[in-house]
């Protein structure tokens, strides 16, 4: 997993609640595309119209947030089925924060297994944050000091668990993490070993 530390760029507004994961990806693309290639198909239901063309009034088809890297949201974002993908399109599209009122539970743990910072705060300072944003201002959201930055914005500080934090911080997934702790483990299993015998084979 790559490491986050922060990031700095546009932030799209894209302030509706119940964005569910078919629009952030639609499921065809799943089929069709792999890891990487997701990217031209996020948000597809929103960015093209039915003859393929952009819509030019949605927000990441316009300067500057075509080049977004941190995404405002609603509530209950990236709800609905549990299709990883959808995490892998805001990535490949190039959004490494999501910023929202709340976040659907698989979503979250995705966003989490797959590096894109997923933030929670109230919607009066997503607000705050994104009438910044329209004026094309440059968001950085930096995970060592959990705050939110913007020339024009009081500083926005975020709430992020330690162990979330340490491990976006050097790009460890969970996996990674248990390892980090193998010493511990073959502690345990050699003294485990001696008093439950019966439960290992060799």
């Amino acid at each position: 997993m790559k490491a986050f530390t922060d990031c700095e760029g546009p932030a799209a507004p894209l302030l509706r609640d119940n964005i569910d994961t078919d629009v952030i990806v639609r499921i065809e693309r799943v089929a069709q595309c792999k890891r990487g290639e997701f990217g031209p198909w996020a948000f597809e239901i929103l960015r093209y119209r039915p003859d393929g063309s952009e819509d030019p009034d949605f927000i990441l088809n316009q300067t500057p947030f075509r080049d977004a890297r941190v995404l405002l949201a609603g509530s209950n974002f990236g709800c609905g089925s549990s299709r990883e993908m959808a995490v892998w399109a805001l990535d490949d599209f190039g959004i490494r924060c999501v910023i929202a009122e709340s976040f659907g539970d698989i979503f979250l743990g995705n966003c989490l297994q797959n590096c894109v910072l997923p933030i929670v705060l109230e919607r009066k300072l997503i607000d705050r944050i994104a009438a910044v944003a329209v004026t094309g201002a440059r968001v950085r959201v930096d995970l060592r000091t959990q705050s939110i930055e913007a020339v024009g914005l009081a500083s926005v500080a975020f709430d992020m668990a330690p162990s979330i934090r340490d491990a976006f911080l050097v790009g460890l997934d969970e996996i990674a993490l248990t390892l980090r702790s193998g010493a511990e483990i073959e502690r345990f299993q050699r003294d485990d070993r001696q008093l439950r015998p019966w439960i290992y084979r060799l």
